[in-house]
């Protein structure tokens, strides 16, 4: 598997980005680890003219935590993010994931903004992010945008980057209470079904719940009626629990493959939701 012929150049800041990605316009990517585009080229899925890597811009890579604000630069590394505990400790939900995506080879070159830009419909952040309600901050010629994570993730393999823009930064509110499971496939690592909860408590009742599903349909999405019904339960009723996350995928055209079926979906992701929440209620 041999890609297309293409230049490639190295930016030397985001600014040095933005004005490369206008020189080249459109067949132009962004490279940052490359765990994501470099197979796609290999299969010759994308064939961009000229690669502009981005991957050694230093303010573009490090993990910040101000007043329950965390903040995470778009080029930090799974492995960083995994081996942190200040992630760990202000958000298990990404910590789970970071932990538990791909192997040690994707982890220590993966980045969190590369995959999140490349909006795979089975990868691990979408979800998370959904969960955290992150904030994405997108930088381009004419400056910089923030976008919520609903609106960043618009589909399969499709987000609200522009030609010319760069993700820079994610962050989101400290979620302590928090959680991230999925059913792995067995050869790629991606999500069969991946549910991430953030969950708040009002004593020994769930007070609030924010649950996103991937690996379900063409994109991660919040389950809006399981966040509805988990409002008030007692937060050790297993069963009740249970009985709250049932129809995590209503409304949701499941995917169907050789590996899964649509209906096998539907079903894991009521199982890995009721799991995601009993795992989120104990993170703490």
């Amino acid at each position: 598997m041999i890609p297309s012929a293409f230049e490639y150049v190295r930016a030397s800041s985001v600014e040095d980005a933005i004005r490369l990605l206008g020189e080249h316009g459109g067949d132009a990517k962004l490279l940052a680890g490359g765990h994501s585009l470099i197979p796609m080229m290999k299969l010759r899925l994308a064939a961009p003219s000229v690669l502009i890597d981005i991957g050694g811009i230093p303010q573009l890579d490090g993990i910040a935590v101000d007043g329950g604000r965390v903040t995470i630069g778009a080029l930090t590394k799974h492995a960083a993010l995994a081996a942190s505990d200040a992630v760990k400790k202000n958000a298990p939900v990404l910590w789970d994931a970071a932990n538990d995506l791909g192997d040690p080879q994707v982890r220590n070159r993966g980045t969190i903004g590369g995959a999140s830009a490349h909006g795979d419909p089975s990868a691990d952040y979408p979800a998370v992010l959904q969960a955290l309600e992150a904030t994405l901050t997108i930088t381009g010629k004419g400056g910089a945008r923030a976008l919520t994570a609903a609106q960043f993730f618009r589909g399969m393999f499709e987000t609200a980057l522009d030609t010319g823009e760069v993700l820079t930064s994610i962050a989101f509110d400290a979620a302590p209470r928090s959680a991230y499971v999925k059913f792995h496939h067995p050869a790629s690592h991606y999500a069969v079904v991946g549910v991430a909860a953030v969950l708040t408590l009002d004593g020994g009742t769930i007070a609030s719940a924010r649950i996103a599903v991937t690996g379900l349909g063409d994109a991660a999405y919040r389950a809006s009626g399981v966040e509805s019904a988990l409002q008030g339960v007692n937060a050790s009723d297993a069963q009740a629990i249970k009985a709250a996350c049932a129809g995590a995928a209503r409304g949701v055209q499941a995917r169907s493959d050789t590996f899964a079926s649509a209906t096998y979906r539907a079903a894991m992701a009521d199982v890995f939701t009721a799991r995601a929440v009993t795992k989120a209620v104990s993170s703490r």
